[in-house]
């Protein structure tokens, strides 16, 4: 019996299927991206912000991030003067290379134009909220109340989960117009009540229910 000739030469194996490409981000320009990118490159992620020329990426917030947030926009809104406008989550332009977005801003009223407008103006920001993740500590609360302060915003307030029962307590400060920074006015575990910018009373341990 023969045995069958050998091909001279054996079929190509197949190639392995190309790995699809991560999502591609933006190489920042000589200098670092500006405000001007920030509002114009296509397909950045949500809530994106301009920090020291770097965009930096939001990553997914915990249960006790959007209850705070509910729960400090719900009691601002309620005696917000009529001067005055509550806004969650907006781009406050700094200058060319800041445009960070405060988890809640109140803004003057008359910096308020349009249902499409994405930023507001420093100098319009009364008062910036931000309520601490994991993957933010550093920034909120070293670089961005610094260049809050330095920029001129007068009231600061930093929202953490504390104690046992993971509920917010809120740190509260007010400008120095002199130095340009912060003081710490009051550190507030049950009820935020204050007298400036305006009258608020906000129970927080009504997260408990929410």
């Amino acid at each position: 019996m023969t045995a069958e000739p050998m091909p001279e030469s054996l079929p190509e194996p197949e190639s392995e299927p190309e790995q699809s490409a991560g999502p591609r981000w933006p190489v920042p320009p000589p200098g670092g991206f500006t405000v001007d990118h920030l509002f114009s490159l296509p397909d950045l992620p949500p809530h994106t912000e301009l920090i020291d020329g770097r965009l930096v990426f939001v990553s997914p917030q915990r249960d006790f991030h959007t209850l705070t947030l509910f729960l400090l926009e719900r009691g601002l809104r309620r005696t917000v003067p009529d001067g005055l406008r509550v806004k969650r989550e907006m781009a406050v332009v700094i200058d060319r290379s800041n445009a960070p977005e405060p988890d809640l801003s109140v803004v003057r009223a008359e910096a308020v134009t349009d249902r499409r407008q994405t930023r507001y103006d420093v100098k319009d920001v009364v008062l910036a909220v931000e309520v601490v993740s994991p993957d933010s500590e550093a920034r909120d609360r070293d670089a961005k109340p610094h260049k809050y302060a330095k920029a001129g915003i007068r009231h600061f307030w930093r929202v953490e989960m504390v104690g046992e029962n993971d509920r917010p307590v809120a740190y509260v400060y007010e400008l120095d117009p002199a130095t340009k920074a912060y003081a710490v006015t009051g550190i507030y575990h049950d009820h935020l009540k204050l007298t400036v910018p305006f009258d608020l009373d906000i129970d927080l341990t009504e997260i408990d229910q929410l």
